[in-house]
């Protein structure tokens, strides 16, 4: 074989000049990325450490809208607080004029009087004593109490001063709606109503609220087991310090129930529900909803494969950014499909034919082969599920989002930044019970300061049929 050239020799060396010159670019390319991924990586791990990390949101706006009301046409109105019906007005107090101008020390004459409306907190308690008759049967001898309505137990003795049915309900309330600590409540009592409340004592208002809710709690999940659909969403919770789940189911009609369970599986529900419950589950992406209702009609939620799609442009670059934004079009296409069918500007038909388009765009776009780790398993998770993400096109009705238990959980996330979870079962179960009643009876609009304070008095209200309570239970 001869020799090589002068000029094969020098071709090559500028072959391999040109190569090496690419392979530097690329370096630098990825030295780059790897730069931007480890400062987002640290920047990550030190908000994660700060207390208030959920609020940090990075530096301000250049350009932030204005503060404050819109002018012109959308300044929207005003809140005013209406006047009370005179049949509410406590007492009158006059303001009187001065006898005399303060600038001139000339008289004052009254032209007319005006009125101002002021709604404020009792400081007093209210105590009440219960004289309570006590008696025997002159036939069997058996001996009787008597009971008043305001009542909350028949306790006497060293127990016989109590805090009343009105004092216990807002101690729920500032504990599983408001998320504050029983020292916190305990202060709050103290200082602005005038009452004495050990932590202890309010501790215990929120189990007895859970005993006495307990066939309220049965109802809900009775009544969840006949609903048409279902979204359901979990949260990481603590009981004794060992980390459970919190999960919250919420149906078609608000009924909300709050399960909190070692087990973040889908077996959670159907315990509940039973496993041939046969409506339409509107959940994230976990496999065990797939396995556990066979009968049922899965609605993979929307929002989480935009904000997948959303956040995975951050992490690409080139070409590899188009697959994301792809899904992004085909999902907000579908979504605005949907929306004239809610307003009654399209009809069922044109719907059908709009999910047959959709459902084959997304398996088209998910099955092609893709470069980027990340994009390949984005499409396999979005293969895997197909008609799943887009069932909302067959039935307008059926949520897109599981966005109705969020807000659900919205709640208890906030309040496990107080104080972490729960100690005893005894309190994990008081937790499940309170917070069905409380989210239920806000999503059904219902007064739940009165429907805990009458369960404290031994009437049971019934969230499912308007203006019906059950007998009282003692």
């Amino acid at each position: 074989m001869a020799d090589p050239s002068y000029a094969d020799l020098l071709a090559e060396n500028q072959r391999l000049r040109q190569l090496v010159a690419e392979q530097q670019r690329t370096i630098e390319q990825l030295q780059q990325t790897i730069r931007q991924l480890q400062e987002r990586l640290d920047a990550a791990e030190r908000a994660g450490q700060r207390q208030a990390a959920p609020f940090s949101k990075g530096p301000p706006k250049k350009r932030p809208k204005k503060p404050g009301r819109k002018s012109g046409p959308d300044h929207g109105p005003h809140g005013h607080r209406p006047a009370p019906p005179p049949k509410q007005v406590a007492e009158v107090l006059d303001a009187a004029l001065p006898s005399e101008c303060p600038a001139c020390q000339g008289p004052v004459r009254e032209t007319h009087v005006d009125q101002q409306y002021q709604t404020d907190l009792p400081r007093a308690p209210i105590v009440r004593q219960f004289d309570i008759h006590c008696g025997a049967c002159q036939h069997c001898g058996q001996k009787l109490r008597g009971r008043h309505p305001q009542q909350t137990s028949a306790a006497t003795g060293v127990a016989q001063s109590q805090i009343g049915p009105d004092g216990q309900a807002p101690v729920v309330y500032l504990n599983k709606h408001a998320g504050m600590s029983h020292g916190k409540i305990s202060d709050f009592f103290g200082t602005c109503c005038g009452i004495s409340l050990r932590r202890g004592a309010g501790a215990q208002s929120v189990l007895r609220a859970g005993q006495r809710l307990e066939p309220v709690y049965h109802a809900i999940k009775e009544h969840l087991a006949d609903a048409d659909q279902i979204t359901p969403d979990e949260t990481g919770w603590r009981v004794g310090g060992h980390p459970v789940w919190l999960h919250a189911g919420v149906g078609d009609d608000g009924t909300t129930c709050f399960v909190i369970d070692p087990r973040r599986s889908a077996k959670v529900w159907q315990d509940i529900i039973g496993p041939d419950w046969s409506g339409t589950l509107t959940h994230d992406g976990s496999a065990s909803y797939d396995t556990r209702f066979e009968e049922a009609v899965d609605q993979q939620c929307v929002d989480h494969g935009l904000r997948r799609a959303r956040s995975l442009p951050k992490q690409l670059s080139g070409r590899n950014r188009v697959f994301p934004g792809q899904v992004i079009d085909l999902f907000q296409g579908a979504l605005q499909v949907r929306d004239p069918v809610l307003d009654g500007q399209l009809d069922e038909a044109a719907l059908a034919k709009a999910h047959e388009r959709f459902v084959n765009e997304l398996l088209d776009l998910a099955r092609r082969p893709r470069v980027h780790p990340n994009n390949a398993s984005f499409a396999q998770h979005l293969y895997n599920h197909g008609e799943q993400w887009l069932m909302f096109l067959i039935d307008p009705t059926i949520p897109a989002t599981n966005h109705r238990a969020e807000p659900a959980l919205k709640t208890p996330i906030v309040n496990r930044k107080v104080w972490g979870g729960n100690r005893p079962r005894a309190g994990a179960h008081a937790q499940e019970v309170t917070s069905s009643v409380l989210h239920t009876c806000k999503n059904k609009a219902l007064d739940a300061f009165t429907f805990v304070s009458d369960a404290f008095r031994g009437i049971l209200g019934n969230l499912f049929r308007s203006g019906a309570a059950a007998a009282p239970t003692r």
